[in-house]
Protein backbone atom coordinates (compact mmCIF):
# COMPACT_ATOMS: atom_id res chain seq x y z
CA UNK A 1 0.00 0.00 0.00
CA UNK A 2 2.81 2.47 0.79
CA UNK A 3 4.52 1.51 -2.47
CA UNK A 4 1.38 2.31 -4.43
CA UNK A 5 1.08 5.67 -2.67
CA UNK A 6 4.72 6.42 -3.46
CA UNK A 7 4.16 5.63 -7.14
CA UNK A 8 1.18 7.99 -7.25
CA UNK A 9 3.19 10.79 -5.65
CA UNK A 10 6.05 10.31 -8.12
CA UNK A 11 3.61 10.37 -11.04
CA UNK A 12 2.04 13.62 -9.90
CA UNK A 13 5.51 15.11 -9.25
CA UNK A 14 6.58 14.33 -12.82
CA UNK A 15 3.38 15.78 -14.25
CA UNK A 16 3.84 18.87 -12.08
CA UNK A 17 7.44 19.31 -13.20
CA UNK A 18 6.52 19.01 -16.89
CA UNK A 19 3.68 21.51 -16.48
CA UNK A 20 5.89 24.01 -14.66
CA UNK A 21 8.55 23.66 -17.33
CA UNK A 22 6.05 24.26 -20.13
CA UNK A 23 4.66 27.36 -18.33
CA UNK A 24 8.17 28.69 -17.80
CA UNK A 25 9.07 28.30 -21.47
CA UNK A 26 5.86 29.92 -22.67
CA UNK A 27 6.23 32.94 -20.39
CA UNK A 28 9.83 33.63 -21.38
CA UNK A 29 9.17 33.14 -25.10
CA UNK A 30 12.11 30.80 -25.38
CA UNK A 31 12.11 27.81 -27.76
CA UNK A 32 14.25 24.83 -28.61
CA UNK A 33 16.46 25.43 -31.61
CA UNK A 34 17.94 22.45 -33.49
CA UNK A 35 20.54 22.85 -36.25
CA UNK A 36 20.92 19.89 -38.58
CA UNK A 37 22.75 19.92 -41.91
CA UNK A 38 22.83 23.74 -42.10
CA UNK A 39 19.18 24.06 -41.29
CA UNK A 40 17.82 25.52 -38.05
CA UNK A 41 14.67 24.10 -36.53
CA UNK A 42 12.86 25.99 -33.77
CA UNK A 43 10.40 24.04 -31.59
CA UNK A 44 8.05 25.62 -29.18
CA UNK A 45 6.94 24.04 -25.96
CA UNK A 46 3.90 22.33 -27.52
CA UNK A 47 5.86 21.19 -30.52
CA UNK A 48 8.60 19.81 -28.28
CA UNK A 49 6.09 17.79 -26.23
CA UNK A 50 4.53 16.32 -29.36
CA UNK A 51 7.94 15.46 -30.75
CA UNK A 52 8.96 13.70 -27.56
CA UNK A 53 5.73 11.70 -27.50
CA UNK A 54 6.15 10.57 -31.09
CA UNK A 55 9.75 9.67 -30.42
CA UNK A 56 8.78 7.51 -27.45
CA UNK A 57 6.11 5.68 -29.48
CA UNK A 58 8.51 5.05 -32.34
CA UNK A 59 11.16 3.77 -29.95
CA UNK A 60 8.66 1.36 -28.31
CA UNK A 61 7.49 0.10 -31.70
CA UNK A 62 11.06 -0.44 -32.82
CA UNK A 63 11.86 -2.40 -29.67
CA UNK A 64 8.84 -4.63 -30.14
CA UNK A 65 9.73 -5.33 -33.74
CA UNK A 66 13.27 -6.12 -32.71
CA UNK A 67 12.02 -8.43 -29.92
CA UNK A 68 9.75 -10.27 -32.35
CA UNK A 69 12.65 -10.78 -34.70
CA UNK A 70 14.83 -12.15 -31.91
CA UNK A 71 12.04 -14.44 -30.69
CA UNK A 72 11.61 -15.78 -34.21
CA UNK A 73 15.26 -16.60 -34.39
CA UNK A 74 15.17 -18.37 -30.98
CA UNK A 75 12.07 -20.32 -31.99
CA UNK A 76 13.83 -21.49 -35.14
CA UNK A 77 16.86 -22.40 -33.05
CA UNK A 78 14.69 -24.45 -30.61
CA UNK A 79 14.97 -22.28 -27.54
CA UNK A 80 12.05 -21.72 -25.18
CA UNK A 81 9.86 -18.90 -26.22
CA UNK A 82 6.34 -17.71 -25.66
CA UNK A 83 5.21 -19.91 -28.55
CA UNK A 84 6.82 -23.00 -27.09
CA UNK A 85 5.42 -22.16 -23.70
CA UNK A 86 1.97 -21.95 -25.21
CA UNK A 87 2.26 -25.36 -26.84
CA UNK A 88 3.83 -26.79 -23.65
CA UNK A 89 0.92 -25.60 -21.55
CA UNK A 90 -1.48 -27.13 -24.04
CA UNK A 91 0.33 -30.50 -23.92
CA UNK A 92 0.49 -30.39 -20.14
CA UNK A 93 -3.23 -29.76 -19.90
CA UNK A 94 -3.98 -32.71 -22.18
CA UNK A 95 -1.60 -34.91 -20.20
CA UNK A 96 -3.20 -34.13 -16.84
CA UNK A 97 -6.64 -34.71 -18.30
CA UNK A 98 -5.52 -38.15 -19.54
CA UNK A 99 -3.95 -38.87 -16.15
CA UNK A 100 -7.19 -38.06 -14.32
CA UNK A 101 -9.25 -40.16 -16.72
CA UNK A 102 -6.83 -43.06 -16.31
CA UNK A 103 -7.06 -42.94 -12.53
CA UNK A 104 -10.85 -43.03 -12.78
CA UNK A 105 -10.64 -45.97 -15.18
CA UNK A 106 -8.42 -47.90 -12.74
CA UNK A 107 -10.85 -47.19 -9.91
CA UNK A 108 -13.70 -48.38 -12.15
CA UNK A 109 -11.89 -51.60 -13.07
CA UNK A 110 -11.61 -50.75 -16.77
CA UNK A 111 -8.08 -51.98 -17.33
CA UNK A 112 -7.90 -51.54 -21.11
CA UNK A 113 -9.19 -47.98 -21.00
CA UNK A 114 -6.81 -47.21 -18.17
CA UNK A 115 -3.87 -48.50 -20.23
CA UNK A 116 -4.84 -46.23 -23.15
CA UNK A 117 -5.13 -43.21 -20.88
CA UNK A 118 -1.80 -44.06 -19.23
CA UNK A 119 -0.09 -44.17 -22.64
CA UNK A 120 -1.68 -40.84 -23.59
CA UNK A 121 -0.58 -39.29 -20.28
CA UNK A 122 2.97 -40.56 -20.81
CA UNK A 123 2.93 -39.01 -24.28
CA UNK A 124 1.96 -35.52 -23.14
CA UNK A 125 3.59 -35.42 -19.70
CA UNK A 126 7.30 -35.56 -19.05
CA UNK A 127 6.81 -37.05 -15.56
CA UNK A 128 7.60 -40.77 -15.65
CA UNK A 129 7.43 -41.14 -11.86
CA UNK A 130 3.70 -40.37 -12.18
CA UNK A 131 2.78 -41.96 -15.49
CA UNK A 132 4.64 -45.22 -14.72
CA UNK A 133 2.62 -45.66 -11.54
CA UNK A 134 -0.59 -45.29 -13.55
CA UNK A 135 0.75 -47.65 -16.21
CA UNK A 136 1.54 -50.32 -13.60
CA UNK A 137 -1.86 -50.04 -11.96
CA UNK A 138 -3.62 -50.08 -15.32
CA UNK A 139 -1.71 -53.20 -16.38
CA UNK A 140 -2.67 -54.93 -13.13
CA UNK A 141 -6.29 -53.98 -13.66
CA UNK A 142 -6.13 -55.43 -17.17
CA UNK A 143 -4.38 -58.60 -15.96
CA UNK A 144 -1.18 -57.94 -17.90
CA UNK A 145 1.42 -58.89 -15.28
CA UNK A 146 4.34 -58.59 -17.70
CA UNK A 147 3.68 -54.92 -18.43
CA UNK A 148 3.01 -54.27 -14.76
CA UNK A 149 6.39 -55.80 -13.84
CA UNK A 150 8.15 -53.65 -16.45
CA UNK A 151 6.47 -50.53 -15.09
CA UNK A 152 7.42 -51.39 -11.50
CA UNK A 153 11.02 -52.02 -12.52
CA UNK A 154 11.16 -48.59 -14.18
CA UNK A 155 10.02 -47.08 -10.89
CA UNK A 156 13.08 -48.54 -9.14
CA UNK A 157 15.35 -46.03 -10.92
CA UNK A 158 13.80 -43.02 -9.16
CA UNK A 159 14.35 -42.48 -5.44
CA UNK A 160 10.88 -41.03 -5.12
CA UNK A 161 9.19 -44.17 -6.49
CA UNK A 162 11.61 -46.95 -5.43
CA UNK A 163 9.39 -48.00 -2.52
CA UNK A 164 6.34 -48.15 -4.81
CA UNK A 165 8.24 -50.33 -7.29
CA UNK A 166 9.48 -52.76 -4.64
CA UNK A 167 6.04 -53.01 -3.06
CA UNK A 168 4.43 -53.69 -6.44
CA UNK A 169 6.92 -56.44 -7.28
CA UNK A 170 6.42 -57.93 -3.80
CA UNK A 171 2.67 -58.12 -4.29
CA UNK A 172 3.17 -59.83 -7.64
CA UNK A 173 5.43 -62.45 -6.07
CA UNK A 174 2.89 -63.03 -3.32
CA UNK A 175 0.20 -63.53 -5.95
CA UNK A 176 2.42 -66.03 -7.76
CA UNK A 177 3.17 -67.91 -4.52
CA UNK A 178 6.89 -67.10 -4.50
CA UNK A 179 7.08 -66.28 -0.80
CA UNK A 180 10.87 -66.54 -0.60
CA UNK A 181 11.38 -63.75 -3.17
CA UNK A 182 8.51 -61.78 -1.67
CA UNK A 183 10.22 -61.95 1.73
CA UNK A 184 13.44 -60.46 0.33
CA UNK A 185 11.52 -57.67 -1.40
CA UNK A 186 9.58 -56.97 1.79
CA UNK A 187 12.80 -56.64 3.74
CA UNK A 188 14.14 -54.12 1.20
CA UNK A 189 10.91 -52.14 1.32
CA UNK A 190 10.96 -52.22 5.12
CA UNK A 191 14.47 -50.71 5.05
CA UNK A 192 13.08 -47.78 3.04
CA UNK A 193 9.95 -47.18 5.11
CA UNK A 194 10.07 -49.00 8.45
CA UNK A 195 6.93 -47.30 9.77
CA UNK A 196 4.60 -48.48 7.01
CA UNK A 197 1.93 -50.49 8.85
CA UNK A 198 0.76 -52.55 5.88
CA UNK A 199 4.33 -53.50 5.06
CA UNK A 200 4.98 -54.51 8.67
CA UNK A 201 1.99 -56.85 8.66
CA UNK A 202 3.00 -58.38 5.34
CA UNK A 203 6.61 -58.83 6.45
CA UNK A 204 5.51 -60.41 9.74
CA UNK A 205 3.25 -62.84 7.91
CA UNK A 206 6.00 -63.78 5.44
CA UNK A 207 8.55 -64.29 8.20
CA UNK A 208 6.24 -66.57 10.16
CA UNK A 209 5.38 -68.59 7.05
CA UNK A 210 9.07 -68.97 6.16
CA UNK A 211 10.14 -69.78 9.73
CA UNK A 212 12.15 -66.60 10.38
CA UNK A 213 11.08 -66.39 14.02
CA UNK A 214 13.89 -64.10 15.09
CA UNK A 215 13.09 -61.53 12.41
CA UNK A 216 9.39 -61.80 13.21
CA UNK A 217 10.09 -61.03 16.86
CA UNK A 218 12.02 -57.91 15.81
CA UNK A 219 9.13 -56.67 13.65
CA UNK A 220 6.72 -57.38 16.48
CA UNK A 221 8.92 -55.36 18.81
CA UNK A 222 8.85 -52.40 16.39
CA UNK A 223 5.06 -52.59 16.09
CA UNK A 224 4.79 -52.55 19.86
CA UNK A 225 7.07 -49.49 20.10
CA UNK A 226 4.98 -47.64 17.52
CA UNK A 227 1.79 -48.43 19.43
CA UNK A 228 0.22 -50.47 16.64
CA UNK A 229 -0.52 -53.43 18.94
CA UNK A 230 -1.95 -53.60 22.47
CA UNK A 231 0.62 -54.61 25.02
CA UNK A 232 -1.07 -57.87 26.02
CA UNK A 233 -1.45 -58.95 22.38
CA UNK A 234 2.18 -58.12 21.64
CA UNK A 235 3.38 -60.10 24.68
CA UNK A 236 1.27 -63.11 23.72
CA UNK A 237 2.50 -63.14 20.12
CA UNK A 238 6.09 -62.67 21.21
CA UNK A 239 5.68 -65.70 23.49
CA UNK A 240 4.35 -67.74 20.56
CA UNK A 241 7.33 -66.74 18.41
CA UNK A 242 9.75 -67.45 21.24
CA UNK A 243 8.22 -70.90 21.72
CA UNK A 244 8.57 -71.83 18.06
CA UNK A 245 12.10 -70.45 18.03
CA UNK A 246 12.86 -72.69 21.02
CA UNK A 247 11.48 -75.69 19.14
CA UNK A 248 13.71 -75.01 16.16
CA UNK A 249 16.75 -74.51 18.37
CA UNK A 250 15.98 -77.76 20.17
CA UNK A 251 15.68 -79.56 16.85
CA UNK A 252 19.13 -78.29 15.93
CA UNK A 253 20.55 -79.83 19.11
CA UNK A 254 21.11 -76.71 21.22
CA UNK A 255 19.16 -77.77 24.28
CA UNK A 256 20.44 -75.02 26.58
CA UNK A 257 19.24 -72.19 24.33
CA UNK A 258 15.95 -74.00 23.77
CA UNK A 259 15.38 -74.31 27.51
CA UNK A 260 15.98 -70.62 28.06
CA UNK A 261 13.66 -69.66 25.20
CA UNK A 262 10.92 -72.03 26.42
CA UNK A 263 11.11 -70.72 29.96
CA UNK A 264 11.02 -67.15 28.66
CA UNK A 265 7.94 -67.92 26.53
CA UNK A 266 6.17 -69.51 29.48
CA UNK A 267 6.87 -66.50 31.69
CA UNK A 268 5.52 -64.15 29.04
CA UNK A 269 2.31 -66.16 28.48
CA UNK A 270 1.52 -68.73 31.20
CA UNK A 271 -1.69 -69.83 29.43
CA UNK A 272 0.23 -70.94 26.32
CA UNK A 273 0.00 -74.71 26.70
CA UNK A 274 2.90 -75.80 24.42
CA UNK A 275 5.20 -73.27 26.10
CA UNK A 276 4.30 -74.62 29.54
CA UNK A 277 4.92 -78.20 28.44
CA UNK A 278 8.28 -77.38 26.87
CA UNK A 279 9.34 -75.30 29.87
CA UNK A 280 8.34 -78.11 32.25
CA UNK A 281 10.29 -80.65 30.19
CA UNK A 282 13.28 -78.33 30.32
CA UNK A 283 13.05 -78.20 34.11
CA UNK A 284 12.65 -81.99 34.25
CA UNK A 285 15.79 -82.41 32.14
CA UNK A 286 17.59 -80.24 34.70
CA UNK A 287 16.18 -82.36 37.58
CA UNK A 288 14.31 -79.29 38.79
CA UNK A 289 11.01 -80.96 39.66
CA UNK A 290 9.83 -78.09 41.85
CA UNK A 291 9.79 -75.52 39.06
CA UNK A 292 8.37 -78.07 36.63
CA UNK A 293 5.50 -78.72 39.02
CA UNK A 294 4.96 -75.01 39.56
CA UNK A 295 4.73 -74.31 35.82
CA UNK A 296 2.28 -77.15 35.19
CA UNK A 297 0.07 -76.29 38.15
CA UNK A 298 -0.18 -72.68 37.05
CA UNK A 299 -1.10 -73.58 33.48
CA UNK A 300 -3.61 -76.23 34.58
CA UNK A 301 -5.38 -73.66 36.74
CA UNK A 302 -5.85 -71.46 33.67
CA UNK A 303 -6.33 -73.97 30.85
CA UNK A 304 -6.28 -77.74 31.52
CA UNK A 305 -4.92 -79.89 28.74
CA UNK A 306 -3.96 -83.58 28.38
CA UNK A 307 -0.38 -82.65 27.50
CA UNK A 308 0.00 -80.93 30.85
CA UNK A 309 -1.17 -84.07 32.65
CA UNK A 310 1.18 -86.25 30.61
CA UNK A 311 4.12 -83.98 31.39
CA UNK A 312 3.09 -83.92 35.05
CA UNK A 313 3.27 -87.72 35.00
CA UNK A 314 6.80 -87.58 33.56
CA UNK A 315 8.03 -85.79 36.68
CA UNK A 316 7.92 -89.10 38.58
CA UNK A 317 7.81 -91.75 35.85
CA UNK A 318 8.27 -94.90 37.98
CA UNK A 319 5.69 -94.34 40.70
CA UNK A 320 2.87 -96.76 41.48
CA UNK A 321 -0.70 -96.04 40.40
CA UNK A 322 -1.74 -95.36 44.00
CA UNK A 323 1.10 -92.89 44.54
CA UNK A 324 0.33 -91.25 41.22
CA UNK A 325 -3.31 -90.81 42.14
CA UNK A 326 -2.29 -89.12 45.35
CA UNK A 327 0.22 -86.84 43.63
CA UNK A 328 -2.23 -85.87 40.89
CA UNK A 329 -4.71 -84.59 43.47
CA UNK A 330 -2.59 -81.45 43.70
CA UNK A 331 -2.96 -80.89 39.97
CA UNK A 332 -6.68 -81.64 39.85
CA UNK A 333 -7.44 -79.30 42.75
CA UNK A 334 -6.14 -76.37 40.68
CA UNK A 335 -9.24 -76.61 38.45
CA UNK A 336 -11.56 -79.27 39.88
CA UNK A 337 -14.71 -78.30 37.96
CA UNK A 338 -13.16 -78.56 34.51
CA UNK A 339 -14.15 -81.50 32.33
CA UNK A 340 -10.51 -82.42 31.77
CA UNK A 341 -10.06 -82.76 35.56
CA UNK A 342 -12.98 -85.20 35.76
CA UNK A 343 -11.60 -87.28 32.91
CA UNK A 344 -8.13 -87.31 34.42
CA UNK A 345 -9.41 -88.44 37.82
CA UNK A 346 -11.45 -91.19 36.18
CA UNK A 347 -8.39 -92.48 34.34
CA UNK A 348 -6.32 -92.41 37.53
CA UNK A 349 -9.01 -94.37 39.39
CA UNK A 350 -9.13 -96.88 36.56
CA UNK A 351 -5.41 -97.42 37.04
CA UNK A 352 -5.95 -98.44 40.66
CA UNK A 353 -9.00 -100.54 39.61
CA UNK A 354 -11.43 -98.38 41.57
CA UNK A 355 -14.22 -98.69 39.02
CA UNK A 356 -17.05 -97.26 41.16
CA UNK A 357 -14.84 -94.28 41.97
CA UNK A 358 -14.05 -93.84 38.29
CA UNK A 359 -17.79 -93.84 37.52
CA UNK A 360 -18.38 -91.19 40.19
CA UNK A 361 -15.50 -89.10 38.88
CA UNK A 362 -16.82 -89.34 35.34
CA UNK A 363 -20.30 -88.33 36.45
CA UNK A 364 -22.77 -87.74 33.66
CA UNK A 365 -20.21 -86.65 31.06
CA UNK A 366 -21.01 -89.72 28.96
CA UNK A 367 -24.60 -88.45 28.64
CA UNK A 368 -24.14 -84.66 28.62
CA UNK A 369 -20.98 -84.50 26.53
CA UNK A 370 -20.31 -87.87 24.90
CA UNK A 371 -16.91 -88.01 23.24
CA UNK A 372 -14.72 -90.89 22.15
CA UNK A 373 -12.68 -90.46 25.29
CA UNK A 374 -15.58 -90.36 27.76
CA UNK A 375 -17.33 -93.30 26.09
CA UNK A 376 -14.09 -95.29 26.05
CA UNK A 377 -13.62 -94.66 29.76
CA UNK A 378 -17.22 -95.71 30.35
CA UNK A 379 -16.65 -98.91 28.39
CA UNK A 380 -13.55 -99.62 30.46
CA UNK A 381 -15.54 -99.07 33.66
CA UNK A 382 -18.26 -101.45 32.51
CA UNK A 383 -15.73 -104.10 31.59
CA UNK A 384 -13.89 -103.63 34.87
CA UNK A 385 -17.11 -104.03 36.84
CA UNK A 386 -17.87 -107.29 35.05
CA UNK A 387 -20.57 -106.12 32.68
CA UNK A 388 -21.52 -108.23 29.72
CA UNK A 389 -19.63 -107.77 26.46
CA UNK A 390 -22.82 -106.50 24.85
CA UNK A 391 -22.87 -103.55 27.24
CA UNK A 392 -19.24 -102.77 26.47
CA UNK A 393 -19.95 -103.03 22.76
CA UNK A 394 -22.91 -100.71 23.22
CA UNK A 395 -20.73 -97.96 24.68
CA UNK A 396 -18.19 -98.44 21.93
CA UNK A 397 -20.96 -98.33 19.33
CA UNK A 398 -21.88 -94.87 20.60
CA UNK A 399 -18.28 -93.83 20.12
CA UNK A 400 -18.62 -94.45 16.37
CA UNK A 401 -20.51 -91.21 15.87
CA UNK A 402 -19.25 -89.32 18.91
CA UNK A 403 -17.05 -86.27 18.82
CA UNK A 404 -13.32 -86.69 19.20
CA UNK A 405 -13.39 -84.01 21.86
CA UNK A 406 -11.32 -80.84 21.98
CA UNK A 407 -8.69 -80.40 19.27
CA UNK A 408 -6.47 -77.67 17.94
CA UNK A 409 -8.89 -75.65 15.81
CA UNK A 410 -8.13 -72.50 13.85
CA UNK A 411 -10.40 -69.65 14.92
CA UNK A 412 -10.08 -68.04 11.49
CA UNK A 413 -10.80 -70.86 9.03
CA UNK A 414 -11.92 -73.61 11.50
CA UNK A 415 -9.23 -75.96 10.25
CA UNK A 416 -8.43 -78.87 12.59
CA UNK A 417 -4.75 -79.63 13.18
CA UNK A 418 -3.24 -82.63 14.88
CA UNK A 419 -0.68 -80.61 16.82
CA UNK A 420 -0.22 -77.01 17.85
CA UNK A 421 1.65 -74.68 15.52
CA UNK A 422 2.08 -70.90 15.47
CA UNK A 423 0.69 -70.70 11.93
CA UNK A 424 -2.38 -72.46 10.56
CA UNK A 425 -1.43 -74.74 7.68
CA UNK A 426 -4.69 -73.94 5.88
CA UNK A 427 -5.19 -70.16 5.99
CA UNK A 428 -1.77 -69.09 7.26
CA UNK A 429 -3.26 -67.28 10.24
CA UNK A 430 -0.81 -66.46 13.01
CA UNK A 431 -1.66 -67.52 16.58
CA UNK A 432 -5.18 -68.59 15.61
CA UNK A 433 -5.20 -72.13 17.07
CA UNK A 434 -7.22 -72.76 20.20
CA UNK A 435 -7.95 -75.97 22.12
CA UNK A 436 -11.66 -76.48 21.64
CA UNK A 437 -14.17 -78.81 20.07
CA UNK A 438 -14.65 -78.22 16.33
CA UNK A 439 -18.03 -77.68 14.77
CA UNK A 440 -20.05 -80.50 13.23
CA UNK A 441 -18.92 -79.84 9.68
CA UNK A 442 -15.24 -80.19 10.55
CA UNK A 443 -15.89 -83.00 12.99
CA UNK A 444 -17.21 -85.24 10.22
CA UNK A 445 -13.80 -85.26 8.55
CA UNK A 446 -12.21 -86.95 11.56
CA UNK A 447 -15.10 -89.01 12.88
CA UNK A 448 -14.16 -92.34 11.31
CA UNK A 449 -10.93 -94.29 11.51
CA UNK A 450 -10.15 -97.95 11.01
CA UNK A 451 -10.31 -98.78 14.72
CA UNK A 452 -6.78 -100.04 15.20
CA UNK A 453 -6.19 -97.24 17.69
CA UNK A 454 -8.94 -98.75 19.90
CA UNK A 455 -7.08 -102.07 20.06
CA UNK A 456 -5.51 -101.29 23.48
CA UNK A 457 -8.97 -100.85 24.96
CA UNK A 458 -9.99 -104.28 23.75
CA UNK A 459 -6.89 -106.35 24.45
CA UNK A 460 -4.91 -104.20 26.87
CA UNK A 461 -1.95 -103.50 24.59
CA UNK A 462 -1.08 -100.16 23.04
CA UNK A 463 -0.31 -99.78 19.38
CA UNK A 464 3.11 -98.30 18.67
CA UNK A 465 4.35 -96.75 15.46
CA UNK A 466 1.21 -95.06 14.23
CA UNK A 467 -1.74 -96.27 12.26
CA UNK A 468 0.17 -97.88 9.41
CA UNK A 469 2.38 -99.85 11.77
CA UNK A 470 -0.65 -101.01 13.75
CA UNK A 471 -2.39 -102.19 10.63
CA UNK A 472 0.70 -104.04 9.45
CA UNK A 473 1.12 -105.65 12.86
CA UNK A 474 -2.52 -106.65 13.02
CA UNK A 475 -2.48 -108.09 9.51
CA UNK A 476 0.77 -109.99 10.01
CA UNK A 477 -0.20 -111.58 13.30
CA UNK A 478 -3.92 -111.92 12.76
CA UNK A 479 -4.47 -110.63 16.28
CA UNK A 480 -6.87 -107.82 15.49
CA UNK A 481 -9.01 -109.97 13.23
CA UNK A 482 -9.28 -112.66 15.86
CA UNK A 483 -10.11 -110.20 18.63
CA UNK A 484 -12.74 -108.46 16.53
CA UNK A 485 -14.18 -111.82 15.56
CA UNK A 486 -14.29 -113.14 19.13
CA UNK A 487 -15.65 -109.96 20.75
CA UNK A 488 -18.07 -108.79 18.11
CA UNK A 489 -19.91 -111.97 17.27
CA UNK A 490 -19.71 -115.69 16.80
CA UNK A 491 -17.88 -116.80 13.67
CA UNK A 492 -20.74 -118.96 12.52
CA UNK A 493 -23.63 -116.52 13.05
CA UNK A 494 -24.08 -112.84 12.23
CA UNK A 495 -24.22 -110.28 15.00
CA UNK A 496 -27.61 -109.73 16.59
CA UNK A 497 -28.99 -106.38 17.75
CA UNK A 498 -28.66 -105.65 21.43
CA UNK A 499 -30.75 -103.57 23.79
CA UNK A 500 -29.10 -100.93 25.99
CA UNK A 501 -30.68 -98.93 28.79
CA UNK A 502 -30.39 -95.24 28.01
CA UNK A 503 -30.55 -93.93 31.59
CA UNK A 504 -28.28 -92.03 33.96
CA UNK A 505 -25.88 -94.03 36.14
CA UNK A 506 -27.60 -95.44 39.22
CA UNK A 507 -31.13 -95.14 37.79
CA UNK A 508 -33.39 -98.17 37.37
CA UNK A 509 -34.29 -98.45 33.69
CA UNK A 510 -37.86 -98.91 32.53
CA UNK A 511 -38.92 -100.87 29.52
CA UNK A 512 -39.24 -97.70 27.46
CA UNK A 513 -35.68 -96.70 28.33
CA UNK A 514 -34.13 -99.53 26.38
CA UNK A 515 -32.86 -98.73 22.91
CA UNK A 516 -32.03 -101.21 20.20
CA UNK A 517 -28.65 -100.92 18.50
CA UNK A 518 -26.42 -102.97 16.28
CA UNK A 519 -23.19 -104.34 17.75
CA UNK A 520 -20.24 -102.14 16.88
CA UNK A 521 -17.50 -103.26 14.61
CA UNK A 522 -14.28 -102.47 16.36
CA UNK A 523 -12.60 -101.78 13.06
CA UNK A 524 -14.69 -98.63 12.67
CA UNK A 525 -14.10 -97.02 16.03
CA UNK A 526 -12.55 -93.54 16.10
CA UNK A 527 -9.82 -92.43 18.43
CA UNK A 528 -9.94 -89.53 20.86
CA UNK A 529 -8.33 -86.31 19.73
CA UNK A 530 -5.80 -86.41 22.53
CA UNK A 531 -5.66 -87.93 25.96
CA UNK A 532 -3.01 -88.37 28.58
CA UNK A 533 -2.95 -92.03 27.60
CA UNK A 534 -1.07 -91.79 24.34
CA UNK A 535 1.33 -94.75 24.19
CA UNK A 536 4.96 -94.03 24.91
CA UNK A 537 6.53 -97.45 25.51
CA UNK A 538 5.87 -100.41 23.23
CA UNK A 539 4.03 -103.38 24.68
CA UNK A 540 4.64 -106.67 22.92
CA UNK A 541 1.77 -108.81 21.71
CA UNK A 542 2.90 -112.41 21.50
CA UNK A 543 2.79 -113.01 17.76
CA UNK A 544 4.00 -116.60 18.01
CA UNK A 545 1.22 -117.72 20.35
CA UNK A 546 -0.29 -120.95 18.99
CA UNK A 547 -3.80 -120.79 17.67
CA UNK A 548 -4.58 -124.40 18.58
CA UNK A 549 -5.48 -125.90 20.84
CA UNK A 550 -7.75 -123.08 22.03
CA UNK A 551 -8.37 -122.49 25.69
CA UNK A 552 -11.81 -123.92 26.37
CA UNK A 553 -13.59 -122.70 29.46
CA UNK A 554 -17.14 -123.38 30.60
CA UNK A 555 -19.62 -120.62 30.19
CA UNK A 556 -20.39 -118.94 33.42
CA UNK A 557 -21.69 -115.68 34.70
CA UNK A 558 -18.79 -113.26 35.00
CA UNK A 559 -17.98 -112.03 38.48
CA UNK A 560 -19.08 -108.58 39.54
CA UNK A 561 -15.53 -107.29 39.61
CA UNK A 562 -12.88 -108.47 37.20
CA UNK A 563 -9.28 -108.04 38.11
CA UNK A 564 -8.19 -106.36 34.89
CA UNK A 565 -5.20 -104.05 35.26
CA UNK A 566 -6.49 -100.90 33.54
CA UNK A 567 -2.91 -99.76 33.29
CA UNK A 568 -3.03 -101.34 29.85
CA UNK A 569 -5.91 -99.13 28.75
CA UNK A 570 -3.97 -95.93 29.50
CA UNK A 571 -0.32 -96.94 29.06
CA UNK A 572 1.23 -93.46 28.68
CA UNK A 573 0.07 -92.25 32.05
CA UNK A 574 0.56 -95.56 33.85
CA UNK A 575 3.60 -97.25 32.40
CA UNK A 576 3.75 -101.02 32.93
CA UNK A 577 6.96 -102.47 34.14
CA UNK A 578 6.73 -105.56 31.97
CA UNK A 579 5.12 -106.32 28.67
CA UNK A 580 1.61 -107.69 28.27
CA UNK A 581 0.81 -110.81 26.40
CA UNK A 582 -2.39 -111.93 24.77
CA UNK A 583 -3.25 -115.61 25.10
CA UNK A 584 -5.04 -117.57 22.38
CA UNK A 585 -8.75 -116.85 22.26
CA UNK A 586 -11.70 -119.11 21.71
CA UNK A 587 -14.61 -118.19 19.51
CA UNK A 588 -16.78 -117.29 22.50
CA UNK A 589 -14.47 -115.69 25.02
CA UNK A 590 -11.29 -113.65 25.38
CA UNK A 591 -8.52 -114.21 27.89
CA UNK A 592 -6.19 -111.39 28.85
CA UNK A 593 -3.09 -112.30 30.76
CA UNK A 594 -1.00 -109.73 32.58
CA UNK A 595 2.57 -110.38 33.53
CA UNK A 596 3.63 -108.27 36.45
Amino acid sequence: MLLSLLKILIFFAVILAVALGAVFLSENGQALRLIYDGNEYTLGPIQLFVALSVGVVLAWALLRILGLFVATLRFVAGDETAVTRYFARSRERKGYDALAEGMLAVASGEGKLAQDKAARAAKYLDKPHVTDVLAAQAAEAAGDTAKASDAYRRLLADDRTRFVGIRGLMRQKLHDGDTATALKLAEKAYALRPKNRELQDTLLQLQTSEGDWKGARQILKEKRKQGQLPQDVAIRRDAVLALQEARDVLAEGSSISAREAAISANRASPDLIPAAVLAAKSYIAQKDTRNATRVLLKTWSVRPHPSIAATFADIVPDETPVARLKRFDTLIRQNPDNEESHLLRAELLLAVEDFPGARRALGDLAQKHPTVRTLSIMAAIERGEGADDAVVRGWLAKALTASRGPQWVCDKCHNVMADWAPVCDSCGGFDTLSWREPDDRRRARFAATDGVEMLPLLVGAPVVGGLAAAQAQAESTGTFANIARDLASDTAAPAKPVEIANVAPGMVPRRSDYIRTEPASFADLPEPAMTVTDPEEPVVLRADAPRAPFVVRPKRRPPRRRSIPMIRVFPALFRPRNSLRCAPMSSRSTTIISKR
